[in-house]
């Protein structure tokens, strides 16, 4: 009791659940993470304590392990459009992004140490691509359009000289604009270039099939579709040449080692099920709650700009405020009781304009007012038009002030 009384518990840090004015939060930034479903907690839930086993142990407690990951992977496998063997798990997207650049590239540089990536991709692509470049690769941009989509002719420019690699993602994790995937994986199989897709923001409301366009690598992330943060996993193609990130263990095929995190990837394995079998009723319900919240922010802020244009995720809203910077409009929604973001999540600590925006052709003013807005299956019309009337409050009040 007294070596108990010693120990030092860790200090829980209490978020307010309620704005300045009292009324309960509405979380708006679904892009940046999302609440683990309860019926996918009550999944994962028996691999914590009671089949804790390492799937790796040769004894009954791994069996039971590794039954639960293999169950796991021929699902996510299966909802893909791929074979179980093409599925590896990983720690989230930022891993399975890294292990596509910088093992495709590795391992393919016989093609040409040339690598092609779309400009407004995420900063784990872009950061993975600069480890390249250090490394003697020649890393080029794929420009991005005015609305937000890969420049398709400029790429096909761009494919005259050897790749041995094109990134382009599924979705824009900022802007939510669905990009040209079909074209792009058509360009670079006629070119011979490997192409990864990163679907990490789309794998919640988009349906996913490695074939359709065909893809040699896609990347998803459990936390982005109700799943739990910490489980991601990486498709590559049966016959794509790929060196590990991780060195380790034997696990995931000899490719990435580390202890499976079975509760985890049986979390992500039930959460793309729901995702898929719920899809069109939610992408539905968030679309109108979206649509809704922009018609009245548009109609409401003067100088409100939406980015992104053309097809786009159901859920994501991209405003720039004329003469207001976006930290400063997320500060004051945030003490309304409206969360929100800048950007993508990972960037929150920067200062610099949304290099998304930016890759759009938008002024750097107009960049750094980016704010976006993201809904989930959870959100309801009070929840719109509460947020709504909060960014035309704020908007009245920054400009005042």
């Amino acid at each position: 009791a007294d070596d108990d009384r010693r120990i030092r518990r860790p200090r829980r840090v209490q978020v307010p659940p309620r704005g300045v004015r009292g009324e309960k939060m509405i979380y708006l930034d679904h892009a940046a993470t999302t609440p683990v479903d309860g019926r996918v907690l009550r999944e994962m839930l028996p691999y914590f304590a009671e089949n804790f086993g390492n799937a790796d142990s040769l004894h009954a407690y791994g069996r039971r392990g590794v039954a639960a990951a293999d169950a796991a992977r021929d699902e996510i496998a299966s909802l893909l459009g791929a074979k179980p063997q093409e599925i590896y798990f990983t720690s989230g997207g930022t891993e399975a992004d890294n292990w596509a650049l910088l093992g495709a590239a590795r391992a393919n540089a016989a093609r040409g140490k040339r690598v092609l990536v779309f400009a407004a991709e995420h900063h784990a692509v872009l950061a993975a691509a600069g480890a390249l470049r250090a490394e003697g690769f020649a890393v080029e941009e794929i420009p991005s359009t005015a609305e937000g989509a890969a420049d398709l002719n400029a790429l096909e420019a761009l494919l005259r000289r050897p790749a041995c690699l094109v990134a382009v993602m599924a979705a824009n994790n900022e802007t939510g604009v669905l990009q040209p995937t079909a074209e792009v994986s058509r360009l670079c199989r006629a070119h011979g270039a490997l192409y990864f897709c990163d679907a990490v923001q789309a794998a919640g409301s988009e349906k996913l099939d490695v074939n359709v366009p065909h893809a040699d690598l896609l990347s998803i992330s459990a936390h982005k579709f109700y799943g739990p943060k910490g489980a991601g996993a990486l498709y590559i193609r049966t016959g794509t040449r790929m060196q590990p990130l991780i060195a380790g263990g034997h696990q995931e095929r000899g490719l990435r080692g580390g202890t499976t995190n079975v509760p985890a990837v049986v979390g992500m394995a039930a959460a793309l099920r729901y995702a898929a079998a719920e899809r069109e009723q939610n992408n539905a319900k968030v679309r109108a709650l979206r649509d809704a919240f922009i018609a009245r922010i548009l109609a409401s802020v003067a100088g409100a700009q939406l980015n992104g244009r053309g097809e786009r995720l159901p859920g994501i809203a991209n405003f720039s405020f004329e003469g207001i910077a976006g930290a400063a409009m997320l500060q004051r929604l945030d003490l309304a009781g409206v969360a929100a973001s800048v950007g993508a999540a990972c960037s929150c600590g920067s200062a610099q304009p949304s290099h998304v925006l930016l890759a759009m052709g938008l002024s750097p003013e107009r960049a750094a007012g980016g704010v976006r807005f993201s809904f989930g299956k959870d959100n309801t019309d009070a929840d719109a038009a509460a947020a709504a009337e909060e960014v035309v409050r704020a908007a009245k009040e920054l400009r005042r002030s």
